[in-house]
């Protein structure tokens, strides 16, 4: 039974949940949190301070000792909105490199809003018609589900860590200063209708921390009182406590029930963000879920391992369907690329006892085929280049930045040029997977050399390996195939470099 960790580097705080997969299923095993507040010297200052990252990596080393305690096979570590402001980045991720080993991937806003829903997916309440809100340190991920699909998401630079350092210098915050906050709320909320009409969702779920504690604290304030169905934080009742809780002083918060000593530091920016949002869609209130980032992480990491997990299928599905959507972005004609592809995934299947690449290439493969033409919505001179820049670059769901990487360099050399170390398209690829970048890029080429302008008239070919050679032999279409057997040819050469043996395209 493998196991499972993702650990979520927030502004506020670090989370670690490890789980096992017991029949195809995802079963906790150990949950732990620490606040850090990552996100208060960034959004002060641009920089995360050395007495943050020590302060972080304390608790980064703790989980680590869980980790190995339990036995995990795999393991992701993502970092959120305050390592995407921060400009000292980089000194982080190589701190935590050579302490850890981990390797922390910095996730858009987009991605954690994809992932967050990922995680609810098990939630009895998802389905229909969702408006998701999860209000962390340093943003805000709003995301409208219907039937368990992402209609539209967007990431609001609403944190309670951020908005707290900076518009509450002083405690009780005085009036400007929450008339302030509340304008650039406003003003926010006002791009996120721009991107999101829910008109009526059947209801609201909201994720992490700030979201708990208001909700237990309007569970607590206002028993006797009965709320809407599935609401347990009315609208009205969480625009009084926002407002009482902006009049009281950091110990009479701290004694509210549910916010506590850490969470009373920043509840009433996070409290003024909730009863804006909640007022400004016209929504009746929120319900609290403690799933999120963590548990998306981890079901995503099942549903690519494990192809009888429930959530295998659906995940191909979106991951495909944003590959195809970044491919019509840039003009990519799909009814053109789906051929290539085809091939390429056949090559992929049909040559394995050559190529030994891991069995998640295949998807990669196909993504390069489909992406590999969208530079030429730059400059069709050099697009292969542009090409490599765009993928690396886009928002594609599913793929981490080293497998986008990874994409866009198997796309990158389509052209005169070969893979070369030191390369800019391979230097931020681990050098383990050179040579597979390599090999996929030599199976893309034999599928792009077998259509030449064919869409309509799309062969078949067969491949046969020998010790010493291998044989494609094409079926010719209605308008033969001497392109094909010539373009396949020019390919020889590259491909006895990097598989050791010959190439001969032949008719059927």
């Amino acid at each position: 039974m493998p196991t499972f960790a993702a650990i979520d580097i927030g502004s506020n705080s670090c989370r670690l949940k490890i789980a096992r997969v017991v029949s195809h299923e995802l079963k906790t095993v150990h949950e732990d949190r620490e606040v850090t507040r990552l996100g208060s010297s960034v959004f002060a200052s641009g920089l995360v301070s050395p007495e943050a990252m020590a302060a972080t990596l304390r608790a980064l080393k703790r989980f680590q000792r869980t980790v190995q305690q339990h036995g995990v096979d795999q393991i992701r570590v993502v970092a959120t909105s305050a390592m995407r402001d921060a400009r000292n980045a980089a000194a982080f991720h190589a701190w935590v490199k050579a302490e850890t080993g981990w390797n922390m991937e910095i996730i858009s806003g987009l991605e954690e809003g994809r992932l967050i829903h990922r995680g609810l997916m098990n939630d009895p309440a998802m389905g229909g018609k969702v408006l998701l809100v999860d209000l962390g340190g340093g943003s805000c991920e709003i995301t409208l589900s219907e039937h368990k699909r992402i209609k539209d998401t967007i990431s609001l630079p609403l944190g309670a860590v951020r908005l707290t350092e900076d518009f509450l210098s002083v405690d009780p915050a005085p009036a400007e200063e929450l008339a302030s906050l509340r304008r650039l709320i406003a003003r926010e909320l006002r791009r996120a209708h721009r991107k999101i009409q829910p008109g009526k969702v059947q209801l609201v779920i909201a994720t992490s921390g700030t979201a708990a504690a208001l909700s237990e604290a309007c569970v607590a304030l206002g028993k006797g009182k009965r709320n809407p169905p599935g609401v347990q934080a009315p609208t009205a009742e969480v625009r009084k406590l926002a407002a009482k809780l902006a009049r009281m002083t950091l110990p009479e918060r701290e004694a509210v029930p549910g916010i506590g000593p850490r969470r009373a530091e920043i509840i009433v920016a996070g409290a003024q963000v909730f009863a804006e949002l909640l007022e400004s869609f016209a929504l009746s209130g929120f319900r609290y879920s403690d799933l999120g980032l963590r548990d998306g992480i981890l079901a995503q990491m099942l549903a690519q391992k494990d192809t009888r997990a429930a959530g295998h299928r659906q995940f191909e599905i979106e991951q495909w369907d944003s590959v195809v959507a970044t491919a019509k972005r840039y003009g990519v004609d799909i009814r053109q690329a789906e051929p290539v592809r085809a091939h390429a995934v056949q090559l992929f299947h049909d040559l394995k006892a050559l190529h030994q690449l891991p069995v998640e290439y295949e998807s990669w493969l196909a993504a390069a085929a489909v992406l590999r033409d969208t530079g030429k919505f730059i400059n069709h001179q050099g697009h292969h280049r542009h090409s490599q820049y765009i993928v690396s670059s886009s928002e594609i769901y599913g793929y981490t930045q080293v497998q986008r990487t990874i994409v866009s360099a198997i796309a990158r050399y389509l052209g005169k040029s070969r893979p070369q170390p030191g390369d800019r398209a391979l230097r931020n690829i681990p050098s383990e997977e050179h040579k597979h970048v390599h090999r996929s890029v030599v199976l893309l080429r034999l599928a792009v050399a077998l259509n030449q302008d064919r869409a309509s008239d799309v062969l078949r070919v067969v491949a046969r390996v020998y010790p010493k050679r291998v044989y494609l032999e094409l079926e010719p279409g209605r308008t033969g195939a001497e392109l094909e057997l010539w373009s396949l040819r020019k390919e020889a050469a590259y491909f006895r470099e990097v598989f050791g043996r010959e190439l001969f395209p032949t008719l059927a």
